[in-house]
């Protein structure tokens, strides 16, 4: 194995298989930042989500994908030419990763592309252990999805930021007010259907534990791009917390804690969700 994968995948306390699985694609997850940093890709755009919430701020849970915001608008953004760098830099590590583009069906802003390998492959190759071999089935993937967002809403604040693994690298994102202020904009409006995305509850927890300010400009302009509130609305603070007051009364929080479970070590954290907690913790919203 590549060293500095050897030296990255050391960090991880990986137990069972799924614990493995995961460390390899947070592992996987830094070698495309730095590959898309080394490309140029963080001049126009800039790292969001939880995932930087993880990676950069200390967010305690395993996240899946990577989401990428350009600093303006550009509808003719061409993700896939960053793509075949990008492919050369994970396989520089050793690692048996393709990269192919989502096709929308419908016109959308988000731009999409998956990193594809092999999960027996690469759990033989990281942990070389021939006793997990045989409960993998061949056509198990490890899969590293990442999207760009070409139509990101106004008044976002950045900051640029380094890793030093696998190689010393330079990265533009989001900041923590205006990471929270999309995390807010996902707990009003997300549409959860029938399965209500208890890791947006997680994260909205984590911002508030850090007295975490919210970018409220850009909250509205979240909000209005969504339909969510009129273009030209202008939102105060107690008017968020209406919003998120109403949706906490909506939620099965049954369902959100079974949600994310699968992504936290410590199931006490959720102990006592409930409306009456999240609208009590809201207060805090400043």
């Amino acid at each position: 194995m590549n060293p500095v994968i050897e030296q990255m995948i050391k960090l991880y306390e990986a137990k069972t298989l799924y614990d493995k699985e995961n460390a390899i694609k947070e592992v996987v997850q830094e070698i495309v930042l730095c590959g898309l940093s080394r490309a140029g890709f963080f001049q126009s755009a800039a790292f969001y989500g939880e995932t930087a919430l993880r990676i950069f701020y200390g967010l305690d849970r395993f996240s899946e994908d990577l989401g990428f915001s350009l600093k303006v608008p550009d509808s003719g953004f061409d993700l896939g030419a960053y793509l075949p760098t990008l492919e050369r830099e994970v396989r520089s590590y050793g690692l048996n990763f393709n990269v192919e583009t989502k096709e929308k069906v419908a016109d959308s802003a988000i731009k999409s592309a998956f990193l594809k390998g092999s999960t027996k492959e690469h759990i033989l190759m990281f942990y070389a252990d021939e006793r997990l071999a045989p409960s993998i089935a061949a056509s198990k993937l490890i899969k590293v999805k990442f999207e760009v967002d070409t139509n990101p809403p106004e008044y976002a604040a950045f900051e640029r930021k380094y890793r030093l693994l696998p190689i010393p690298y330079e990265i533009n994102l989001y900041d923590m007010t205006s990471l929270f202020a999309g995390k807010i904009h996902a707990v009003i409006c997300r549409a959860w259907k029938t399965r209500v995305k208890g890791r947006d509850l997680y994260d909205y927890v984590f911002f508030l534990s850090r007295g975490t300010r919210v970018n409220l400009r850009h909250l509205e302009a979240r909000l209005a791009q969504s339909g969510f509130i009129e273009a030209d609305r202008t939102i105060a603070l107690d008017d968020v917390k209406d919003m998120l007051n109403t949706r906490f009364d909506q939620i099965d929080f049954e369902q959100a804690k079974h949600d994310v479970l699968p992504f936290i070590r410590n199931p006490d954290a959720l102990a006592l969700w409930s409306a009456d907690f999240f609208k009590g913790i809201t207060q805090q919203l400043n």
